[in-house]
C-alpha cells in the first residue's frame, strides 16, 4: 500500500470519526435510542477505491446521485472485493440524486432503495425495472422507495408538493417490485434550518398516519444533521464533511 493511500485512509478515518461523533451526540440530544439513525456517506464523484477504503474502516452504507457513474463504481468495488475473497452482501447502495426514467433500468440492477422520486412515471419506470430486475436475479428484494417532498415549492429542486405525496404513495404500493419507505427532503438555503426540519416533520406524522410502514425520513446532510436528528431524521446523507471537497476532475 503506497503512503499516499495510507494517508486517505487515514484522512477518511479521522472525518468520519468527526461525523459519527457528531451524529452520536445528536441522537443523545434528542433523547434517542442509540442506533437510531442510519449514516449514508455519499461517495458521489469519488472513486471505488475510496469506497473500498470506508468499507475497510467499517461502513456498509453508502449514496450515490449519478448514472451511469454509480453502475460503474458498484460493479467495480464488487469486482475488487471478489478478487479479494470479501463479500459485498452487507454493503449496500442507495440513489440520492435526481433520477431520469431512463436510467431507471440500470439503477434497478444496484440500488437498495432511491430517495428521490417525485413523479408518477418514474414511479413506473422503477417498478418495470425493479421487476425485471428481480426476475433475472439481478435483485433479491424489491426497490426501496422515498417520496421526495419539496418544501419549498421550487421545481427547478426537485420533490413534489405535500398534496400529491397520497397519489404517489399509492402507485407505489400497487407495485410488488417497490417498497414504500418513506420521505426524503433536502432543506432549501433560504430561511432557517430548525423551520423548515420542523415542517419536515409534520409533513412526514401526516404522511405515516395514512401510511403507517412509511417509517424512515431521509433528512439532513453535512451542514445540517443535528437539526435533522431533532426533527426525526432515520437517515442523514453525509458527503464533504467525510469524502472533503469534490475532486477536481479533468477532461
Amino acid at each position: 500500500m503506497s503512503s499516499a493511500t495510507d494517508e486517505r485512509t487515514a484522512q477518511l478515518a479521522e472525518s468520519l470519526s468527526a461525523v459519527r461523533a457528531r451524529l452520536d451526540a445528536a441522537v443523545r440530544a434528542a433523547a434517542r435510542p442509540a442506533g437510531d439513525v442510519t449514516l449514508l456517506v455519499v461517495t458521489k464523484f469519488f472513486p471505488a477505491d475510496d469506497v473500498q477504503r470506508l468499507i475497510t474502516l467499517g461502513e456498509r452504507e453508502f449514496g450515490e446521485s449519478r448514472e451511469p457513474e454509480a453502475s460503474r463504481k458498484v460493479g467495480e468495488v464488487r469486482a475488487t472485493s471478489a478478487a479479494e475473497g470479501r463479500g459485498t452482501d452487507d454493503v449496500a447502495f442507495d440513489m440520492i440524486g435526481s433520477v431520469q426514467t431512463k436510467k431507471a433500468r440500470s439503477i434497478a440492477r444496484w440500488a437498495r432503495a432511491v430517495h428521490s422520486v417525485d413523479r408518477a412515471k418514474l414511479i413506473d419506470h422503477l417498478a418495470s425495472s425493479s421487476a425485471a430486475a428481480l426476475d433475472d436475479g439481478e435483485r433479491v428484494a424489491p426497490v426501496g422507495v422515498y417520496l421526495q417532498l419539496s418544501l419549498d415549492g421550487d421545481p427547478t429542486r426537485g420533490g413534489a408538493l405535500e398534496s400529491e405525496l397520497p397519489e404517489l404513495a399509492d402507485r407505489v404500493e400497487a407495485s410488488d417490485a417497490l417498497a414504500l419507505r418513506g420521505l426524503m427532503v433536502i432543506a432549501p438555503l433560504d430561511g432557517e434550518v430548525d423551520d423548515w426540519m420542523a415542517r419536515t416533520a409534520q409533513a412526514h406524522e401526516r404522511f405515516r398516519s395514512r401510511y403507517p410502514q412509511a417509517t424512515g425520513l431521509s433528512a439532513g446532510m453535512s451542514a445540517d444533521l443535528e437539526s435533522a436528528v431533532a426533527h426525526g431524521s432515520t437517515c442523514v446523507r453525509v458527503g464533504t464533511a467525510i469524502m472533503g471537497p469534490r475532486p477536481i476532475v479533468s477532461h
